[in-house]
């Protein structure tokens, strides 16, 4: 079983919950998805589901390193705010990626512009490079290094 019947598996699984509980909302949807979830963990080498749990946690750690990016960003954003003295070192950058998809490139380039102090331009003709605007650049191979590193590589890890 592939990644993708597992996760069709695992709706199917969250609305059998639904109609067995009697009511289709969200929060029983949800309930079910997560009973499916560990229905197919416990029995993944029975139903050859290991593909697919591997991708949610790989769709987890995603989650988190973005969250953690968008804390630590906001924190970067309001000292500056807050202090007296301007830390900007603002620059445009030009990363190559690795993306390769129209859902991988777009994806990296939105959750670079979700994070605050940086922005997406553009995507070059070839699609091999990404153009963005960064309001902190102190070290513009740190932040080529932490978006091809970081974030890319995670975004990579799910979509591949």
């Amino acid at each position: 079983m592939n990644a993708t019947q597992a996760f069709m598996w695992n709706l199917l699984l969250a609305v059998f919950w639904a109609l067995a509980v009697g009511r289709v909302t969200v929060g029983t949807l949800m309930t079910g998805f997560v009973a499916g979830f560990v229905t197919l963990f416990l029995t993944r080498r029975a139903v050859g589901a290991e593909a697919y749990l591997l991708k949610i946690r790989r769709a987890a750690i995603l989650v988190a390193y973005f969250l953690l990016e968008l804390v630590l960003a906001n924190l970067r954003l309001a000292y500056d705010i807050l202090t007296p003295t301007h830390h900007m070192r603002p620059a445009i950058l030009a990363i190559p990626i690795e993306a390769k998809t129209d859902g991988e490139i777009t994806l990296l380039a939105n959750l670079i512009s979700l994070t605050p102090g940086t922005l997406t331009l553009d995507v070059s003709a070839d699609r091999r490079t990404i153009y963005i605007h960064s309001m902190y650049t102190y070290d513009v191979e740190k932040v080529r290094r932490d978006i091809k590193e970081g974030l890319e590589k995670k975004i990579l890890d799910v979509t591949r």
